[in-house]
């Protein structure tokens, strides 16, 4: 079998192939025909160029009674999924008005499980292979169908538009999440003009950089720390390793997300801001109020409130905050790691809501040094998925060498003299002097050669390094 077509905004079969043929073709077409445009790239970006092929794969095996490959087909063409849900959120939703209260509560659940269920089958199962972004267009089917339920909408008559919706490929794959009460105004009508497309080829520049210049550079560093093996990493080094992957998965997330806010800018689309300098917060409660925004929202809105929220006791509310954070690092995936991540954010949160928050706020100093200390320390859960290796990584962190370890007294060393520049440039772009600094530049000449000196440079990384997939993906 061939390996799926899926492009990638980091790609350069993205930025010189793809997408100027499709930005031509999307705006010299009427305006009545840019959602049909837009539904039709979507597919094409998502890999339903192998259609055909699949077609024949799946005919294939039929005649010859070969259909326990079912999972290499679906993976082979992830589309064919994503038009399924098209379908059942549609119907359902459709159905949800009109019923009375225990029909519509039905019919939602039976809508809620479907996608829950199929979500769950790809995602905690080894059988079939994760198709990429499920999770994200999963959960903007569920807040659609729960919006149509509460009131706050009604249903969508134009199966057209909520095709757009749902497979609109610039937050297709990795968000921001976008609940259909936000993005339907702008399916029926939005405006277009060159101020937004130039707006829209900055931020996407910035977010070029962020993923190629910044993200993928620093993790050459972890993938080398890796490679080596804990058991063979100094302390020193093995919290190097922490706040280098720290800044690398925030920087690869970050860069994706102003990609894809930049390419619906040039669409015409507003797509939510998805991080707020995260680490500058004071806590980690504020942390997570300013990474993956509109995950956080979505967890709020659809798991947090319906519980009971802080409304009914710190028993209770203490409970529901166990309970989001459990399924956020649910949500990220099945291994024992995740649910340690998503538990222990938990339970921090917890703490700093019944102990230390008000102090935190207070501070200039302690909440800095806290975060530096906490956020380090929980990505390590994150990003090391098997158990015994993140235990060996935690003893390395804290001093704890078992018997016959060869440690590199100078990994250290080595490693700042030769990662500094870079190390010092991802902390620098962790605060806001760099936007600041930006916001500086008056001369729009100069803001360009800046903004094209930027973009080349990361061409150049991409031409010599090849693509490396954003990491949200695996999500």
């Amino acid at each position: 079998m061939r390996d799926v077509i899926l492009l990638v905004f980091s790609s350069l079969e993205f930025i010189f192939r793809f997408f100027p043929v499709f930005i031509i073709i999307y705006y010299i077409v009427s305006e009545k025909y840019r959602n049909s445009v837009l539904f039709l790239g979507s597919l094409i970006f998502y890999g339903m160029s192998e259609f055909v092929y699949v077609g024949l794969l799946l005919f294939s095996a039929v005649v010859n009674g070969e259909l326990n490959n079912l999972h290499g087909l679906i993976y082979h063409s992830p589309g064919m999924l994503l038009l399924l849900s098209v379908a059942v959120n549609y119907s359902t939703g459709r159905w949800i008005p009109g019923k009375n209260g225990k029909r519509r509560k039905s019919v939602l659940a039976i809508g809620v499980l479907y996608n829950m269920g199929v979500l769950a089958a790809f995602k905690y199962t080894r059988f079939l292979p994760l198709p990429i972004g499920i999770s994200f267009y999963t959960f903007q089917a569920v807040s659609y169908l729960a919006d149509i339920y509460r009131g706050v909408i009604t249903p969508e008559k134009k199966i057209s538009r909520f095709a757009t919706y749902l497979c609109m490929f610039p937050q297709l794959t990795a968000g921001p999440l976008v609940s259909y009460e936000q993005i339907r105004p702008q399916l029926s009508e939005r405006r277009y003009s060159l101020r937004m497309l130039e707006r829209g080829l900055r931020t996407f520049v910035w977010g070029l950089a962020s993923k190629v210049l910044l993200a993928n550079r620093l993790g050459i560093l972890w993938n080398e720390i890796q490679t080596i093996g804990f058991k063979s990493i100094s302390t020193p080094m093995a919290w190097l390793g922490a706040f280098t992957f720290s800044m690398e998965i925030y920087f690869d997330f970050l860069g994706y997300s102003l990609m894809a806010i930049g390419v619906g800018r040039m669409l015409g689309f507003y797509l939510p801001e998805n991080f707020n300098m995260p680490y500058m917060a004071k806590s980690v409660t504020e942390f997570y109020r300013r990474w993956h925004m509109t995950l956080g929202a979505w967890f709020r809105k659809y798991v947090y409130i319906p519980l009971g929220g802080n409304r009914k006791g710190i028993v209770k509310t203490c409970r529901n905050l166990l309970v989001v954070w459990a399924l956020t690092g649910i949500w990220h995936g099945a291994g024992w790691n995740f649910i340690l991540w998503g538990s222990s954010l938990g339970l921090l949160i917890i703490l700093e809501r019944l102990i230390w928050l008000k102090w935190l706020e207070k501070s200039r100093v302690v909440c800095r040094l806290y975060i530096l200390f906490v956020i380090p320390v929980t990505w390590m859960m994150f990003a090391i998925t098997d158990i015994r290796e993140l235990w060996i990584y935690f003893e390395r962190m804290f001093g704890t060498v078992s018997a016959g370890a060869r440690i590199n007294p100078s990994d250290f060393s080595d490693a700042v003299r030769n990662y500094w520049p870079l190390l010092a440039a991802g902390l620098l772009f962790c605060t806001s002097l760099p936007g600041k600094l930006y916001s500086l530049i008056k001369n729009r000449f100069l803001e360009a050669l800046l903004l094209l000196l930027v973009f080349w440079l990361s061409i150049y990384y991409l031409y010599v390094e090849g693509v490396n997939p954003f990491m949200y993906f695996r999500f």
